[in-house]
């Protein structure tokens, strides 16, 4: 059976044979990142191209964006995305690990953005293609932070979703090589429950700090406002 297609307000997001498909965490990281002043933009692990294509959404007609892509089958998804939104002119898949690219790289980006995996192996997922896209054993956090610092313009900035206790460890791997975290914003599942994900952004000054914490749902199935005012450009239903 073909996988749904994922249908936003502007776009839609094919996902047959992708690694991961397109959830809540990648919703967040597109709509959160701050784009100003960006344009040049790297998604690193795009998948099925969903946070490349907010952020062609939210980002001025110059802005250009690429998507770096491991598993081929997603990259191959992400480019027929990417050719049948509005922002085809802007928007490009490498099939190539970061690892490599940034080896090979011969610009520096204002934005980098990414929605890492980040199970160790003893707990990945049996599933090889599930196990990809969320082991570590494909892209540790030193590898990543590694490619980042690379390819980011002296000025730029590298947000990234990641639960909490990964979240801590990767602010604390990025300030011992130079990458500090200046906006933090705690995501809970509801009030009552506790912290699911982190939403990290981090700079080359570490100056100023900002935190907030966001809440998906008020009560019961009900969105919260601060997440709709977030979302409200993309989710149909918003």
């Amino acid at each position: 059976m073909a996988a749904p297609l994922f249908r936003f307000k502007q776009f839609q997001i094919e996902q047959e044979g992708v690694t991961q498909p397109a959830g809540t965490d990648g919703v967040l990281l597109g709509a959160w990142t701050n784009t100003e002043g960006a344009s040049e933009i790297l998604d690193i692990g795009t998948g099925t191209g969903l946070v490349a294509l907010m952020l062609a959404q939210r980002s001025g007609p110059e802005t250009q964006i690429t998507a770096v892509e491991i598993h081929p089958e997603s990259a191959d998804c992400a480019g027929r995305n990417f050719r049948n939104s509005p922002w085809a002119g802007r928007l490009s898949v490498v099939a190539q690990a970061v690892q490599d690219f940034s080896r090979h790289a011969d610009r520096r980006f204002d934005l980098i953005v990414s929605n890492p995996p980040f199970f160790s192996e003893a707990l990945a997922s049996p599933d090889e293609k599930r196990r990809l896209a969320r082991s570590t054993q494909t892209l540790r956090a030193a590898d990543l932070l590694n490619a980042v610092l690379g390819l980011l313009a002296p000025g730029g900035r590298f947000c990234l979703i990641l639960p909490l206790a990964e979240g801590r460890r990767f602010a604390e791997l990025a300030c011992l090589s130079g990458l500090y975290c200046t906006r933090e914003t705690q995501v809970y599942p509801r009030a009552n429950k506790p912290i699911e994900r982190l939403l990290l952004q981090f700079e080359r000054n570490p100056y100023p700090f900002e935190r907030s914490r966001m809440d998906i749902y008020a009560y019961g199935e009900q969105w919260s406002e601060e997440f709709r005012a977030l979302t409200q450009a993309f989710y149909l239903h918003f």
